[in-house]
């Protein structure tokens, strides 16, 4: 299956694209060596030596993970070795003071890299308008705040749903209310990019269209392979879900289906 073929496919079987919904974290942000490496550390901090970066993508493709918080500590719990009857408040701390920096510390966030070209985001928002581009991510508010003015692309969405305004993907609501404050109708003119199962069961299950992208980590691994860079069980997992296509990192090819 090539990118461009399934995409001109798609175009023909859904009304045109209106509104577009941006997960952030592995859509956005390269999180490689943030979020995902915050879970790592805090596994380990709290003796759970035995998870890695693929028990974290196991854990990803099964789905109901949208929170790093509380799938630290699922992972922790899960582990024999991990420390037991922790609180979620617990684990959030050391998290944070990985992902944030703590004292004299950097924090992991700032090695965060904005993953598709400035000028694509800005190309999509020049197509669809006004009040028609909106982030729906798992992140706190304020994290997902300072991740868009920090490159400089805060100006191009209209609104944030964020961790704080409700239940998170695969429960449809983020869609849902990314939808509501944007003033448009749950339907096939509106496409949610995500990275994740949970992504597209939300779009999927809210009336809107799933649209999957693979991550820079799974895109190389898969080139190193000599696979095609779809053929990841993230990736299978969101065509399951439903997603119309999978696209590259970066996602250039949704220039294909905004005109």
């Amino acid at each position: 299956m090539t990118t461009r073929s399934t995409a001109s496919r798609t175009d023909n079987t859904n009304p045109s694209a209106k509104v577009l919904l941006l997960d952030m974290d592995g859509v956005l942000a390269e999180v490689s060596k943030s979020y995902r490496a915050c879970i790592l550390k805090t596994c380990h901090e709290y003796g759970a030596s035995s998870v890695t970066s693929d028990t974290i993508a196991e854990w990803k493709v099964k789905g109901g993970c949208n929170n790093d918080w509380v799938l630290s500590l699922d992972l922790i719990n899960a582990d024999p070795n991990g420390t037991k009857n922790l609180t979620l408040s617990q684990i959030t701390y050391s998290f944070e003071s990985y992902y944030q920096g703590l004292g004299n510390t950097p924090g992991l966030c700032e090695l965060e890299t904005l993953i598709p070209l400035k000028t694509t985001l800005e190309e999509l928002r020049r197509r669809c308008g006004a009040n028609s581009m909106a982030i729906v991510t798992g992140r706190p508010r304020s994290d997902c705040a300072k991740f868009l003015k920090l490159h400089g692309i805060n100006h191009l969405f209209d609104v944030s749903v964020c961790m704080e305004d409700g239940p998170p993907k695969p429960d449809p609501f983020p869609v849902a209310r990314a939808c509501e404050l944007l003033k448009v109708r749950p339907s096939k003119a509106v496409i949610m990019v995500g990275d994740t199962p949970d992504d597209i069961s939300a779009a999927v299950e809210c009336g809107c269209r799933g649209v999957g992208v693979v991550t820079p980590g799974d895109a190389i691994l898969a080139e190193k392979e000599g696979k095609l860079f779809d053929s990841g069980e993230l990736a299978v997992s969101m065509k399951k879900c439903g997603a119309d296509i999978i696209m590259k990192p970066g996602f250039d090819e949704l220039l294909d289906i905004f005109h």
